[in-house]
């Protein structure tokens, strides 16, 4: 049998067995969905249930932590996968668990910490929107934490790579790759009225004509003044976590895929390199890409 074959049998005994909500049900699912993902993604779509080892599970987990998936979302995910598995004992399907001796990934401080997101909401309803800085602020933290973008990423956005007509911005990431990514509609709102209201009246300086984000000059934004902004908005709300704009990233896609989105999606909208040992990526159709964001993001609703 494959996968999909247990996952149907594991999904009959939460229902039936365990009497679990059809909310946990689904939590449990997309686990071990998402090992499936994984397997596939890395090039081994012929490791089954019964072939499995310890080894895949810890390089799974170790995946999840590379795109910035936070060491709690990790152990919850794992605590899945050990139920799954538990399941395979008691229907003696398999032989020996893979998931029997793995620990759960660390859940003490971490640098930068993992964003909650009522805790995302908290910084952005902080920021004093009456001020030209602030209304940029909030353009500037909306946009990094609907995109998941690497803060050179934000610094160096520019006008002419906005597509809100198709909801898209592109960017220049690691070694000069261009992306295209998904954003939500509270991001292109605030982005919108930070060109409309702000950007549009100041006097811009040579070399910064199509940033998007200028300081009170008219130039490009440093990576440490986008720092600062987040250390003193953090401070202002009593945060007590020690956060960077790394941290949005970060926020960005343990969101998404604690919402059930699909692996392959997030990376490609973080801009990882493939994870397959021949290095073979196909790029995402742009809708499905939207759909992703529009559906798992919680500020990617109604776009």
């Amino acid at each position: 049998m494959h996968w999909q074959s247990y996952l149907k049998n594991f999904k009959s005994y939460l229902t039936l067995e365990r009497s679990l909500s059809g909310h946990s049900v689904e939590a449990y699912l997309h686990d071990v969905q998402k090992l499936v993902q994984y397997l596939e993604l890395s090039g081994q779509p012929n490791v089954t249930p019964e072939t499995v080892t310890d080894v895949h599970l810890l390089d799974f987990l170790y995946y999840l932590g590379e795109l910035g998936i936070a060491a709690s979302s990790q152990a919850r995910v794992l605590s899945g996968l050990k139920s799954f598995f538990r399941f395979l004992m008691l229907e003696q399907a398999i032989g020996q668990d893979p998931a029997a001796l793995i620990e759960s990934p660390r859940l003490g401080r971490k640098l930068p910490d993992t964003l909650s997101f009522p805790e995302v909401e908290q910084l952005l309803a902080g920021i004093d929107l009456s001020t030209p800085e602030g209304t940029r602020n909030r353009a500037i933290l909306e946009v990094l934490y609907g995109c998941g973008l690497r803060v050179s990423e934000l610094t160096d956005l520019k006008v002419s790579e906005l597509y809100f007509d198709i909801g898209f911005i592109r960017v220049f990431g690691k070694g000069g790759k261009t992306r295209l990514i998904p954003i939500g509609r509270d991001a292109i709102k605030y982005t919108q009225i930070y060109v409309e209201e702000i950007r549009r009246h100041q006097t811009i300086q040579k070399g910064s004509e199509d940033i998007l984000f200028l300081n009170r000059r008219g130039k490009q934004l440093t990576r440490t003044m986008i720092f600062l902004i987040i250390k003193d908005l953090a401070a202002k709300i009593r945060l007590q976590k020690n956060i960077s704009p790394h941290t949005f990233r970060h926020s960005f896609a343990t969101h998404l895929i604690e919402g059930g989105a699909d692996l392959r999606a997030v990376q490609e909208m973080l801009g990882h390199e493939s994870i397959t040992t021949t290095e073979i990526y196909t790029h995402l159709d742009r809708d499905y890409l939207k759909s992703v964001m529009v559906e798992f993001h919680p500020r990617g609703k109604g776009r």
